[in-house]
């Protein structure tokens, strides 16, 4: 049977790409690589998450053991710890020896009590985060170049409103084929509400976790909710990694290390909004709930991801400018770490004044030859779509999607941000409207979830948050 991001013979390659991204000794994992080699095994990765055939049953042993050496491994990093401790006290406003929520008071102070104004805000999220998702889910993989002809040649370049496959030649089409779990319901002439998507998944999730155990949160809570609520065949990468581990009664946090090479890419990013909408103007105690979830599947520049976001969307609820909402996310980030550096890149590259083409250029040469749902390269993207979107809804989630990379992860996360500073009533009706005020998911509980339903639960954890 042929499993995406589970075989052993692939993620022996996957492993050996993300120890020479951390940092690990390299003679060490090139003698692990020529072993792998001589025995029959390649270093090419699968972009698919999967070879077309899995490998013979001694190959397929190896691979495990090879797995088990490579653990050992794996490099530690002063400017990148894992312990909440140790990444505040490199924050330059906290104190590590306050909880997360009190040190996130005390650097951020949160507004008192909810208003209509607040309320109103966290609709504009949920319905951005939606919009933006919708907008990158067809051409998800496909590479920036291939998005731009697709839109060239539907007469759609440069993005104003969603895909569409009407009048696209068959030529393009086989060249650029369109997510196929997407596509369908995703396209504009066939839009019928918000389709399910794990960008939307999770944090329909965090908000259930959220009304369930408030800031009392443990990552054993998540690892349960997982099991209770989440389908095995609707996780991937690393999320899949530690599913597979908690089966295996692995204890955490080896869930994010054991056989697990996707713990620095972009799942935990996806799933902390809702940990910043509870918390609006209060980032560090959002962050700190976003590395509680984290953790259970992620390390270092993978915490770091999940926690920005939450910071991110934390801001978005209170401050007046993109900026603004930035500058606040950067506190969160240990100040010397790769998330930093991938985080300025973007940031500087968005108040540059550069032409779009050319900031992508720059951020395809310097973290292209990452995976492209690694979490550097699309925080590096998002950041960049923020700051040169400056608050204009449209144009910054069409920054995210021609990028490239994870299109409707980067999508959703700008248009989380965006849409939490304009509010519901700042959004442009073309690109919330084919929503229909509601979002498919396979939550148990129904079908579907209905935005203004969301919007209020969130709205009365914020309240919740702020007393």
């Amino acid at each position: 049977m042929r499993l995406t991001w589970s075989q052993p013979e692939d993620l022996v390659v996957a492993e050996l790409i993300a120890l020479r991204e951390q940092g690990a000794d390299l003679a060490d994992v090139e003698s692990v690589a020529a072993r792998w080699v001589a025995a029959g095994g390649t270093t090419e990765p699968s972009p698919s998450g999967a070879s077309a055939h899995p490998a013979p049953p001694e190959l397929r042993g190896l691979a495990r053991d090879l797995l088990d050496e490579l653990e050992t491994l794996q490099p530690h990093s002063d400017s990148e710890p894992d312990d909440w401790e140790a990444i505040t006290s490199l924050l330059p406003a906290a104190d590590p020896t306050m909880d997360g929520a009190e040190a996130g008071r005390q650097t951020h102070a949160a507004p008192s009590g909810i208003s209509s104004g607040l309320a109103e805000r966290i609709t504009g999220a949920w319905s951005g985060r939606a919009a933006g998702c919708l907008l990158g889910k067809p051409v998800e993989k496909i590479p920036r170049h291939g998005i731009e002809e697709i839109l060239r040649a539907t007469n759609r370049w440069p993005l104003e409103t969603y895909f569409t496959a009407v009048g696209l030649p068959d030529d393009v089409a086989a060249r650029w084929p369109w997510n196929r779990r997407s596509a369908p319901t995703s396209l504009e002439e066939n839009i019928d509400g918000m389709p399910e998507d794990d960008d939307l998944n999770f944090p329909i999730l965090a908000l259930h976790l959220l009304e369930t155990h408030g800031a009392d949160l443990t990552t054993e809570d998540v690892a349960r909710s997982w099991l209770a609520n989440l389908p095995a065949g609707r996780v991937f990468t690393a999320e899949r990694a530690a599913y597979r581990n908690l089966l295996d009664a692995r204890p955490i946090p080896e869930t994010a290390t054991h056989h697990n090479p996707f713990r620095e890419w972009i799942g935990a990013l996806i799933r902390t909004d809702a940990y910043g909408w509870a918390h609006p103007g209060d980032p560090l105690a959002a962050a700190r709930l976003a590395w509680v979830d984290a953790r259970l599947s992620h390390v270092r520049n993978g915490l770091y991801g999940a926690m920005w976001a939450a910071a991110l969307c934390s801001g978005s609820l209170t401050a007046s400018g993109v900026e603004e909402v930035l500058d606040l996310a950067d506190g969160v980030i240990p100040p010397r770490s790769r998330l930093a550096s991938a985080v300025g890149l973007g940031r500087d590259l968005g108040l540059s004044g550069r032409p779009t083409a050319q900031a992508l250029d720059v951020l395809h040469a310097g973290l292209g030859h990452l995976h492209w749902v690694h979490t550097l390269n699309n925080a590096a993207l998002i950041a960049y779509a923020l700051s040169a979107g400056a608050g204009d809804f449209g144009r910054s989630i069409a920054i995210a999607v021609v990028g490239g990379w994870d299109t409707d992860s980067a999508g959703a996360t700008v248009g989380s941000v965006i849409g939490g500073l304009l509010g519901a009533s700042g959004l442009p009706a073309r690109w919330t409207e084919p929503l229909q005020g509601r979002i498919a998911t396979s939550m148990p509980g129904g079908p579907s979830r209905a935005i203004a339903d969301l919007s209020a639960r969130t709205s009365a954890l914020s309240a919740g948050s702020s007393t």
